[in-house]
């Protein structure tokens, strides 16, 4: 089954839960896949967890976890390349065409492999995914001659947006957790 078809069926066994508005799936631990499930718009949003059988999570652990791997590969795919990706990809043309610049060509393979790793939606936030995207916008930084990661400068300074991500998903969980 393809991940768009495990998306529908979560979208589906939630809709019992009320409107479904979005449908992210994570695997936190290897093989253990849930769905992070936003319910409702904007101020009115619930969330619901379902694990790989379709059932609610109740487990505030497992339901942080869920949160919290969802937000940071959410966090580091936006935050990756200072978030400019396509416009660091144009720039490289434009030096191209303008001028030979000694890096370039390896520069322009780590923004392409970047790009290959974060690839489209949908995608399963993970550890795993994570560590990929991290890796490779490290290469391409190292490319561009930075010393520091400023991806994983730029993660650390969001830890109150992923916590504050966190509650919300925990004290708006459409069913009680323990």
């Amino acid at each position: 089954m393809s991940l768009g078809e495990e998306l529908e069926r979560a979208a589906a066994a939630a809709a019992a839960y009320g409107t479904v508005s979005a449908v992210l799936a994570a695997e936190p631990a290897r093989g253990l896949r849930a769905y992070l499930l936003a319910l409702g718009e904007d101020g009115a949003r619930e969330w619901l967890v379902l694990d790989a059988s379709l059932s609610a999570v109740t487990e505030r652990d497992r339901v942080r976890e869920v949160a919290s791997i969802v937000v940071l590969c959410e966090l580091a795919v936006e935050l990756a390349a200072g978030g400019r990706l396509d416009e660091l990809r144009s720039r490289f043309s434009e030096l191209r065409a303008s001028e030979r610049r000694e890096g370039l060509d390896a520069a322009q393979a780590a923004a392409a492999e970047l790009e290959r790793v974060v690839g489209a939606p949908p995608w399963v936030a993970s550890p795993d995914y994570l560590d990929r995207v991290g890796e490779a916008t490290r290469r391409l930084e190292r490319e561009l001659g930075e010393h520091a990661s400023p991806l994983a400068s730029a993660l650390a300074s969001h830890t109150g947006t992923v916590e504050a991500f966190i509650a919300e998903v925990e004290s708006r969980h459409r069913v009680p957790l323990r």
